[in-house]
């Protein structure tokens, strides 16, 4: 097995591992300020996108050092993998609510896991492409997220995305 299949083998079971634990922290910790700004403070999309952002992101900086010399533009497939990741949240969780009319604790469980295995696909074939190693654009644009990440759990706008939804089987 190739090292950046290892890499995103390993980087999945990170992921997906940290973000089930993010989701219990806030809680688990007394629901402090600081905790809020990079764990879900409540069950909307948007908090759950966390989930995926936060711990990949933290993959993709420290393991992603030990990948830059091998595999070029690493950073730039981290970083449009969790973009992709991030998409697929919302899309495959509105897409299921909206054809059922309610929500099931199975089937968000499996929108993060099939988005994590997205955003790590997306990894493995953007970093054998390799077609850009210009990292600045998705560089700023993952520290927007982070500040963004921050500034909507505080003052979330008042779309569906940042919205709790109806309890699990409720209409």
């Amino acid at each position: 097995m190739n090292e950046l299949k290892k890499f995103c083998i390993i980087g999945f079971f990170v992921t997906t591992v940290l973000g089930i634990l993010s989701h219990f922290v806030y809680d688990w910790t007394g629901g402090g300020f600081l905790i809020g700004l990079f764990f879900p403070v409540n069950e909307s999309t948007w908090e759950h996108m966390k989930l995926l952002f936060f711990p990949m992101f933290l993959y993709a900086l420290v393991a992603g050092k030990r990948m830059e010399q091998q595999y070029p533009c690493i950073y730039n497939a981290m970083f449009t993998g969790i973009l992709a990741g991030l998409l697929m949240i919302p899309t495959l969780f509105y897409t299921y609510t909206g054809i059922l009319g309610f929500n099931v604790a199975w089937a968000n469980i499996a929108v993060y896991v099939i988005s994590v295995l997205v955003a790590y696909l997306v990894v493995y074939r953007s970093a054998m492409t390799c077609r850009n190693k210009d990292t600045r654009v998705l560089r700023i644009l993952m520290y927007v997220l982070v500040v963004l990440f921050m500034v909507f759990t505080v003052y979330p706008p008042e779309i569906g995305l940042f919205q709790v939804p109806p309890p699990e089987g409720m209409r």
